[in-house]
């Protein structure tokens, strides 16, 4: 992921919210408190489908009264050549992208928009899949506490091509420590198709990083699949990606890069991300 400023975010994949926005950042605390947050991340998200957002949420927000940009972009250079469903897109050789809007409503709760998400596949060429409407819940500037946390919520309307069901929503807790100069956060990710508890998709996402400098940054992060929350599917049909991520921030432009290698046969063997982003007023 690239962050080329406070407000603008782009992110690019090559493969495969009160409280989010993905920044990462220093801190100091207890271990097992990480641990614990790990059994209790649930990540949402259909199986192996394709995603317009490759991000994990450090519950930094925009300062209250700021419009913020950030730009997510993803390519598969190397994926699954099969669609995740019926007439859905094939992750091989395409490129996912969507602006992230956002509006910090107060220190504690973020408003965001993702549109347009699009795409361009070789099978079906550019597309446009939908939009997102996000609220974020955090602990008040999470960046100057050693604990933060936090709890977003994503509401989604597909194209039929992009997810099977028109509607679709995330739940994405927030869990970290600032262990100065490391970072170590967890989103335990829940997707539903609202069809049930117990079809809640598990999708976690972790992150462990270095910090340089408050501009240099290095990470290594882990997003993975397991399936629904009453029998997860065999490891080798589970989705896991690991991801070799650098971020640069600076007054006009934050950028986080990052590539990513799949762990299972299930998963795209390479994906890269790409955001950008910085705030707008």
């Amino acid at each position: 992921m690239l962050t080329v400023g406070k407000g603008i975010k782009i992110e690019i994949h090559l493969t495969r919210e009160p409280f989010e926005t993905m920044k990462t950042h220093r801190g100091t605390g207890h271990w097992a408190l990480a641990v614990i947050l790990l059994s209790l991340v649930v990540a949402p998200g259909l199986a192996f489908a394709q995603t317009d957002e490759i991000q994990v949420y450090d519950a930094s927000i925009a300062d209250k009264g700021k419009f913020n940009l950030m730009v997510h972009s993803n390519f598969t250079p190397a994926g699954q050549k099969t669609p995740a469903f019926p007439g859905g897109l094939i992750p091989d050789r395409s490129f996912n992208g969507v602006p992230e809007w956002a509006y910090g409503v107060t220190d504690w709760f973020e408003m965001g928009l993702y549109m347009p998400l699009y795409s361009i596949s070789r099978d079906r060429g550019a597309s446009l899949n939908g939009f997102k409407l996000r609220l974020l819940f955090v602990k008040p500037h999470a960046d100057d506490h050693m604990l933060f946390y936090g709890m977003n919520f994503e509401f989604s309307y597909n194209a039929r091509y992009w997810d099977p069901k028109r509607a679709t929503a995330e739940i994405r807790p927030i869990i970290g420590v600032h262990l100065h100069p490391v970072d170590l956060i967890v989103n335990p990710i829940l997707d539903t198709s609202y069809n049930g508890i117990r079809n809640l998709d598990f999708a976690p996402a972790t992150r462990i990083a270095y910090n340089f400098s408050p501009k240099w940054a290095v990470a290594a992060e882990e997003y993975a699949d397991l399936g629904p929350l009453h029998q997860f599917n065999p490891i080798s049909e589970q989705a896991h990606q690991a991801y070799a991520v650098v971020d640069r921030n600076s007054k006009f432009l934050n950028v986080e890069f990052g590539v990513g290698f799949g762990l299972t046969h299930a998963s795209d063997k390479v994906t890269m991300k790409l955001m950008l982003s910085r705030d707008l007023n």
